[in-house]
């Protein structure tokens, strides 16, 4: 009799286990973004998530067999969404800095960019040297902060750092003259002035040049792996140039070089 039950609970025990297993391996895809970052992640008319990296990472999901998922976070606390597994990964025009590197797992670049600063058309100011005293906005947590604090003389020179949410308040600020500039990704700046057809401009200086990855837990090099390999060989199928071409007008992807 104690017998048949030790061999019960062991089968009860296997069965417990194959079912915890089966529970931690999941078919979704969880992509952490700020969805008001276009045009890598944003929502459309119809509140839907779309953009540059959501049409990268839905054909890369589709080709793994898995499910995408957008989930929209708190981008000051991206590292602790990954970490906490909220997300499986930051797929979000995300810089590729060496303190995120030490960090995170990032893919090989796939797109280069640049932080850039944004001024009214018609506020005179055309250089970096110009920003002197005046109030300049940036995203918190943003590599464009990295970039301000990169570079002491220019931050020094500012009249005050304002930190916004998110890019599209801070642009509207800037729009009603609250602020005289906005350090953001190059990226995001040029398809904003070319959507909305505000009269902002981009200075031609650049405060930083840098590059995106996609970034997993330090421990899912394997499926960080998969997900290099897959963006590869659709930039080898001209899948990846066709999305490039629909959201940029040009090839501007970097991945394979």
């Amino acid at each position: 009799m104690k017998k048949i039950a030790v061999v019960a609970l062991a089968a009860a025990v296997m069965v417990s286990l194959f079912s915890c297993a089966k529970k931690e391996t999941s078919s979704k895809f969880i992509l952490g973004l700020d969805d008001s970052f276009p045009p890598l992640g944003f929502r459309n008319e119809s509140d839907e998530i779309v953009g540059y990296d959501i049409d990268l990472a839905r054909e890369v999901t589709k080709r793994l067999g898995l499910e995408l998922v957008c989930q929209p976070i708190t981008w000051s606390m991206n590292l602790q969404e990954l970490n906490t597994k909220k997300i499986d990964c930051i797929w979000n025009g995300f810089t590729m800095t060496e303190e995120r590197k030490a960090a995170m797992a990032f893919t090989k670049p796939y797109l280069a960019n640049a932080q850039v600063v944004v001024v009214r058309a018609d506020s005179g100011i055309v250089s970096l040297a110009d920003l002197a005293g005046k109030k300049v906005g940036v995203q918190a947590g943003s590599s464009a902060m990295d970039a301000i604090d990169a570079a002491p003389e220019f931050k020094n020179s500012l009249g005050e750092v304002v930190e916004f949410k998110e890019n599209v308040t801070a642009l509207n600020d800037l729009e009603i003259k609250s602020i005289d500039g906005v350090v953001m990704d190059m990226v995001v700046a040029n398809y904003s002035i070319k959507q909305t057809g505000k009269p902002f401009v981009v200075l031609s200086e650049t405060l930083a040049v840098e590059e995106y990855g996609i970034a997993f837990r330090k421990t899912d090099t394997e499926l960080r792996d998969k997900v290099q390999k897959t963006l590869e060989e659709m930039k080898a199928d001209g899948t990846v140039a066709k999305i490039d071409e629909k959201w940029f007008g040009t090839d501007l992807s970097v991945i394979g070089k």
